[in-house]
């Protein structure tokens, strides 16, 4: 009987089978549960990759909140995502419901590298809670660790200078001295803004982070047993992950031979301390310590970096802010000293356009996606365990309702009565309890960095060019390389 029908069915007719049959198990595995946020028409297979807006996913994630409310779903692949918007509907997620929505994902792209940021359970407790009792240790919040950021402010004032008021591109000046603060409690030291396999290392950190923004990394995102096949970014992405973990694991080695387990230099010595206390049984491992540090690599110098990199080309196109923030410098610490993170409290002008910058850059504008640990009901929506939930900051940071002008830059935003004003809907760092573990360290880099630059310099578009704010985007959303003159004052 079989052989009969073998024979008697054309190609045709088992090529429409075939289809028929891929098409019902697709809409099978993707049928949603009673209740589950609404989407967009899905297309087999593909999901909503269609209706991507690769360059610039927040005008797209705004017009599907507009037709469907606060919280809505899209398909990429095989992955079902929950977008949240609001500030009342992130809190709920990330605050009131935390617990619910406590585990990251697993991204293809990052999944052999970030152990603090994406780790879940047991592995993500232990680590976070040695990293930041670690950073402590050697400073986070102490005046020591504030003396040692004060020091690179001057070394990156030197740096500046020594351009003459020439234009510059002053990126990895910046990522530099940025870097070294992070270096010096991960590895005991910093790094000469001259030395070869530091710049190489920084160079090979910052392509990483613009190719994630490529469409051939979204797409091995969403696609990952198809995509490995083909050439494109996420092989170079794969090759300057294993050089960052090749020169992790060496800094390691070194720190092996001559390593005293009575006293720790720094992060590396106290990791490796915890390791031959557990007699390597427990979550302290050596491939956890070179994730950690890779973790900690990028998140110590990207994302403040970038947000000073915006800083300073926001100066140079609103000078009259810029001049109102040497103003406010003169007065309170004046020229003879650096600045010092005590003197904030008396500075709430500049405290606000540090504010302004970070709200405006938007750096982070989805935040990083969450996993639902447990059925959960939220806003009369049924979200199914293991469904991936993103909330979307850029929503809180440019709500109308929360901000008076969202769309321009006004450092009035954080001001009342001339003193600064906290906002409940300043949320760069995100809330609850898998916030940025390096607020802290971030936040006194910002003002140390941007308060001792803008005492020594103006900063002014070069003779002949006009500046613009148009973005590229890869793991943050960072400004188009520019040049800029640091005219000395």
């Amino acid at each position: 009987m079989l052989r009969f029908l073998w024979e008697t069915i054309s190609f045709q007719m088992l090529l429409v089978f075939l289809v028929v049959f891929l098409l019902v198990a697709d809409y099978m595995k993707r049928r949603k549960p009673k209740h589950f946020p609404p989407s967009p028409l899905t297309l087999p297979f593909v999901g909503h990759v269609h209706l991507l807006n690769f360059s610039n996913p927040h005008i797209m994630v705004q017009k599907f909140t507009e037709k469907y409310g606060d919280i809505f779903s899209l398909q990429l692949g095989s992955t079902t995502f929950v977008l949240v918007n609001g500030l009342r509907m992130v809190k709920e997620v990330l605050v009131n419901q935390g617990e619910n929505f406590m585990d990251r994902p697993e991204i293809p792209l990052d999944k052999e590298i970030f152990r603090l940021v994406s780790s879940n359970g047991h592995l993500w407790k232990q680590q976070r809670r040695f990293t930041l009792t670690t950073l402590r240790n050697f400073g986070l919040g102490k005046r020591s660790l504030e003396q040692r950021i004060q020091e690179e402010c001057q070394c990156l004032v030197d740096a500046f200078g020594d351009e003459q008021g020439n234009p510059f591109d002053p990126h990895f000046k910046i990522n530099n001295a940025v870097s070294n603060i992070i270096c010096s409690i991960t590895f005991g030291n910093r790094f000469d803004y001259h030395d070869d396999d530091f710049q190489k290392l920084l160079h090979l950190i910052d392509e990483t982070v613009s190719l994630h923004g490529t469409i051939m990394s979204q797409l091995y995102n969403s696609f990952p047993s198809i995509i490995k096949f083909f050439p494109g970014s996420h092989h170079t992405i794969f090759k300057n992950w294993r050089a960052l973990k090749s020169f992790v694991k060496e800094k390691i080695d070194k720190h092996k031979e001559d390593w005293n387990p009575s006293e720790s230099r720094d992060y590396i010595d106290s990791y490796l301390q915890k390791i031959a206390k557990d007699n390597g049984g427990g979550t302290f491992q050596e491939e956890h310590l070179v994730a950690c540090m890779a973790d900690l690599l990028f998140a110590g110098t990207e994302t403040t970096s970038t947000t000073i990199r915006w800083a300073l080309l926001y100066m140079a196109m609103y000078p009259e802010i810029q001049a109102r923030v040497q103003a406010e410098i003169d007065k309170v610490v004046g020229q003879k000293q650096q600045p010092a993170l005590e003197d904030r409290s008396n500075m709430p002008y500049t405290n606000a356009v540090i504010h302004e910058v970070q709200r405006k850059s938007n750096i982070i504008p989805f935040n990083v996606p969450r996993l639902t640990v447990k059925d959960t009901v939220l806003d009369g929506f049924h979200i199914p365990k293991g469904t991936v939930l993103v909330t979307n900051l850029t929503s809180i940071l440019f709500d109308k309702n929360e901000w008076e002008t969202p769309d321009t830059f006004n450092p009035g935003h954080f001001l009342k009565d001339g003193q600064f004003w906290k906002r409940e809907s300043f949320v760069p760092f995100s809330i609850g309890k898998r916030a940025c573990l390096g607020e802290l360290l971030a936040r006194s880099e910002l003002f140390l960095f941007f308060t001792a630059l803008l005492q020594k310099f103006t900063f002014q578009a070069p003779p002949d060019t006009t500046l613009n704010l148009q973005f590229k985007l890869g793991m943050t959303v960072a400004p188009q390389p520019y040049k800029i003159c640091a005219v000395p004052r």
